[in-house]
């Protein structure tokens, strides 16, 4: 008891406030880390690091020199290489952490008007697409700059409009295949080719566009629209993630949050640390108000079933796609 008793002493000798602000900071720095790293890829190349960690002291502990040896060399090789291996994660959380705002800046009365025209075309042309199946790809630039990927394309520098988006998703135009990056209110480029997710965890049905779609949002913080040209269907990807079977008023809702949106301080960073369920709850709740109110002059009137339709074609043709799968069974059995 005596030796415990001046184990704690030691311990707790000289224990201040900052000692106990020194811990709860490293503690949310390492929580944060292990969150970010479970939300994406690298969780199972960290499993293999840790594991290759519980080897290497489990083999000195037990005095197996030779498996013990291989270990040690493969945790120093390994140290380059998991910079090299985590580069699109490292890279992705250093953008985060700098895309802090200092200053608020708020949106005037003019750009909000200005906006509104932008979101009534960008909205407008969508609906066109789904109900015409034309296939299209819209990125909307955000905080990281995509000037690598604009390069890929033609540079326009136009202003937003429902005639010049339909132009550029038009079959018959040269530019059609590729997508259309928007910058705040402008159609910076056209034609770009963006970088294809490596998830293998997607539906099969999903395809080259539906997959740079969420490529491009894997690598940046950039906000995406995507119709599908087989089907129609419109689908919106972020984050790394994708929600399909939306409607144009959902679309109008997603836009209107983009681009009315106040930067408070800290900006992006708090989306990197979590922002919390009420902040997202009163941001929704007041982004349904602007677009419900009497303010929504600009937008068209959506049909009530619109949902509904979407939600019985994407049935269809899942149904077709299985019947397809059955004939081709029966035909390779025959």
């Amino acid at each position: 008891m005596q030796e415990v008793r001046e184990f704690f002493d030691i311990v707790f000798t000289g224990f201040g406030l900052t000692d106990v602000f020194d811990i709860l900071l490293v503690s949310f720095v390492v929580y944060t880390l292990m969150k970010f790293i479970f939300e994406t890829r690298a969780e199972q190349i960290f499993k293999g690091v840790l594991i290759l960690v519980v080897v290497t002291f489990l083999s000195d502990l037990f005095n197996l020199h030779t498996l013990n040896w291989m270990c040690k060399g493969a945790v120093t090789l390994g140290a380059v290489a998991i910079l090299i291996v985590f580069q699109p994660e490292l890279r992705r959380a250093l953008e985060l952490m700098g895309r802090g705002r200092i200053v608020k800046s708020r949106v005037t009365q003019a750009e909000k008007e200005e906006n509104k025209e932008v979101v009534k075309a960008i909205a407008n042309a969508v609906r066109t697409f789904s109900r015409e199946k034309t296939g299209a790809l819209i990125v909307f630039e955000r905080d990281t700059v995509l000037e690598d990927i604009s390069e890929t394309g033609t540079i326009l520098d136009a202003k937003i409009s429902e005639q010049l988006l339909g132009n550029l998703f038009y079959e018959g135009s040269p530019l059609h295949d590729g997508a259309v990056i928007i910058c705040g209110r402008t159609i910076y480029a056209a034609g770009c080719v963006l970088p294809l997710t490596k998830r293998q965890d997607l539906s099969k049905s999903l395809g080259t566009r539906h997959r740079a779609g969420i490529g491009i949002t894997e690598n940046s913080d950039a906000l995406v629209i995507i119709v599908s040209e087989e089907t129609g269907i419109i689908s919106l990807a972020e984050d790394g993630k994708l929600e399909r079977f939306l409607d144009a008023k959902t679309i109008e809702k997603k836009l209107l949050d983009f681009y009315m949106k106040e930067r408070d301080i800290g900006g992006r960073l708090s989306s990197f640390f979590g922002m919390s369920k009420s902040s997202q709850k009163n941001k929704k709740n007041e982004t349904e108000r602007v677009a419900d109110s009497g303010e929504d002059e600009y937008t068209d009137t959506v049909p009530k079933q619109e949902s509904e339709i979407n939600e019985a074609f994407a049935e269809d043709l899942t149904e077709s796609a299985n019947a397809e799968e059955e004939i081709k069974e029966k035909e390779s059995n025959a």
